[in-house]
This record gives structure tokens, C-alpha cells and sequence, in this order.
């Protein structure tokens, strides 16, 4: 059977073959009813335009890409995606756009942006920027960066992770805790906290902050720093090797919800009450927080709304359009009932 093409719609609607196109590439240079007529012969005689075809006419994909720092079953195990995917979908039904998962293909971050047919990128979470960025720039679409350190000339929307991380800190201090323990996302830096970037950095910060406001420091006595895998998982080992020492904290404070709930989960097999023996903070608030025994003492990041104003941003580019260069989205601490004054 013989493929309908521009050709045979413009035979059957008399008109021209750029009318065709117009019709499903810029309607508004046609009358309404002239673009109804086509589309109407169009599906009556089957036909749909060919997305290659039609994405190097208008050298447009209609599509953005999410750019991953992890592999998909790492990135979509984490509890707080859904909801800053939530954001990003909700942008690009209003704009008629389709979103594309870019992860590192075959490890490699550079191979992906090359090989991803998109018209612009977000970026979430890319520490090891600036070979990244390079790369970005070389494949002239516009991009937005979230959850990663400032660019010159590059939109970047962030959250307050400095303030909230202080804020969860300065609430334990006050309440009288002096042996905490900091669960770090593992970057690789191997301990070195204050070569932290992006939003580790961000967070430490917040933590170093309102430990010397109290004259206090991460010494490896009574102040300690972990690293684990952003995973529950990674909370649960973590609890573990600190149980199987001869350190005992009387506060956990992670990075993540679902560090600090794979603590809470091992810490209660264990028979340590959270959180008369123990208490535990975390940072994102996602929906689980909440519902967990304890509910967790937390802080809440705009998730949802951080990655609707990022595609926002991407959109005006695409469009181009004039966009703010650098938003930092507030936090909010949440107070339940995984913290409490420590025993004495």
C-alpha cells in the first residue's frame, strides 16, 4: 500500500504542498479554516507527517532532555524523582513538548547529549560539570542546570540546601545533642567533605555552619562524617557499621529522606527506639516521610516546583527568549517526631 504523503493531501484539498506544511508546522500562517480542512483530509486519508522528515524541516524535535548523572535504575529508585518529574511533565503538556530520559550511555555522558535528538537539555545533578558543559556548548541548544553550582551565562535553579541543612542541624544542637552523626551522599570524595560541590557542598555547608555557631566541628570524636549510597539501603548499612563501633550518636543527620528511613528501619530491628535512643533528620521531605513510625523531622524542598520553573526556563530558551539566570527556591523545615532532647 502506497504511503500518503504532502502531495496527495494538497492534490485532494487544492492547495499548495507549503500549505500542507504549514497546517501541521505553523497553523497560524493559515486561516482556522483552511488548517481545518487539510487536517480533516489528512486523517481521512491516513496520513501522519513523518517525524524525521518533519523535525529537519522546522529543525525542531519537540522534545527536551533530562540529563541523568546515573544510570535509569539508580536515578529512578530514588523516591524524590517522581515528584521533581512531576514538575517537568506538567510544563511540558503546556507546552506540547515530550521529555526524553537522557542517562550516561555505555558510561559515558558525552556519548549521550550527542546522541539525544532534543531541542534543549535540563541537566540535574551533574557535580563534574565542566567537561559536561563543554560538551553542551559545543551542541549549540540551550540548557538549564539544576541541583549543580552556577554556570556564567547558564539559567541554574537551585534550592536553598545551604539554609535548610542549617536549619536541621542548628534544631538538634538545640536541643542538646553533642554526638551526631552526618550521613553524607557517597560522591566519591572519599571523606573530604569541604571538596563537596552542587548540592552536597550546598549541604554541608549548612552543617558546618551551625556546628561552629555552637563552637563545634567535625572532629571523628564527637562530631562524625559518613558517606553512603543515596538508597535506603544505604541508610540501613550505614546505621549498622555505626552500631558496630564504639561510637554511639545520639543524633543521625542524613542528606536524603531515604537515608535517613533505611536508619530508622535498621535502627528499630535492632531495638533501638527512634527516637528516645535515637533521633534522625532528613532532607527532601518526600511522601514517605510522613508516613513512616516515626514520622520524620525533616527538611522540605520544593521538588515539583523546582523542576517546573527549570523546564520553564528551557522553553524560553528553545523560544528564544530572555530567562533568569540563576533562582534559588526556598526550604522549609519540617518538625514531627524522629527528634527529641537526648537521654541523660
Amino acid at each position: 500500500m502506497t504511503r500518503v504523503n504532502i502531495k496527495d493531501i494538497a492534490q485532494k484539498a487544492g492547495v499548495s504542498k507549503t500549505a500542507v506544511s504549514f497546517a501541521f508546522n505553523n497553523p497560524n500562517r493559515l486561516s482556522e479554516a483552511t488548517v481545518k480542512q487539510i487536517l480533516s483530509i489528512a486523517e481521512e486519508m491516513g496520513y501522519s507527517p513523518d517525524p524525521v522528515a518533519r523535525s529537519m524541516s522546522t529543525g525542531r524535535t519537540g522534545t527536551i532532555g533530562l540529563l541523568l548523572p546515573q544510570p535509569m535504575p539508580e536515578i529512578v529508585r530514588n523516591p524524590y524523582f517522581p515528584e521533581f518529574l512531576e514538575g517537568i511533565g506538567e510544563e511540558c503538556t503546556h507546552s506540547g513538548l515530550s521529555l526524553m530520559l537522557v542517562p550516561p550511555l555505555k558510561g559515558s555522558i558525552r556519548r549521550a547529549i550527542v546522541n539525544a535528538a532534543v531541542d534543549g537539555f535540563l541537566t540535574l545533578g551533574l557535580e563534574e560539570y565542566k567537561a559536561t558543559m563543554v560538551v553542551l556548548r559545543q551542541r549549540g541548544v540551550p540548557f538549564v542546570t539544576v541541583d549543580s553550582d552556577p554556570i556564567e551565562g547558564v539559567p541554574a535553579i537551585n534550592v536553598d540546601d545551604a539554609g535548610g541543612a542549617c536549619q536541621a542541624m542548628q534544631h538538634v544542637l538545640s536541643l542538646g545533642h553533642r554526638q551526631i552523626a552526618i550521613l553524607a551522599i557517597r560522591s566519591g570524595k572519599q571523606g573530604h567533605y569541604r571538596e563537596y560541590v552542587g548540592t552536597l557542598g550546598a549541604r554541608m555547608h549548612g552543617y558546618l555552619q551551625a556546628l561552629e555557631e555552637y563552637g563545634l566541628n567535625i572532629n571523628g570524636r564527637s562530631i562524625r562524617l559518613f558517606e553512603c549510597n543515596s538508597t535506603e539501603e544505604g541508610g540501613m548499612e550505614s546505621f549498622q557499621t555505626l552500631w558496630k563501633s564504639r561510637y554511639r550518636p545520639t543524633a543521625i543527620i542524613a542528606m536524603s529522606d531515604i537515608i535517613a528511613i533505611g536508619v530508622i528501619k535498621a535502627a528499630t530491628e535492632a531495638g533501638i527506639r527512634i527516637p528516645q535512643d535515637l533521633s534522625v533528620v532528613g532532607f527532601d521531605d518526600i511522601t514517605l516521610a510522613s508516613l513512616i513510625h516515626p514520622a520524620l523531622t525533616t527538611v522540605k524542598q520544593p521538588s515539583r516546583e523546582k523542576g517546573k520553573i527549570a523546564t520553564q526556563q528551557l522553553v524560553r530558551l528553545i523560544e528564544s527568549e530572555a530567562g533568569l539566570l540563576h533562582q534559588i527556591l526556598p526550604t522549609r523545615f519540617i518538625e514531627r517526631s524522629s527528634v527529641c532532647t537526648p537521654k541523660k
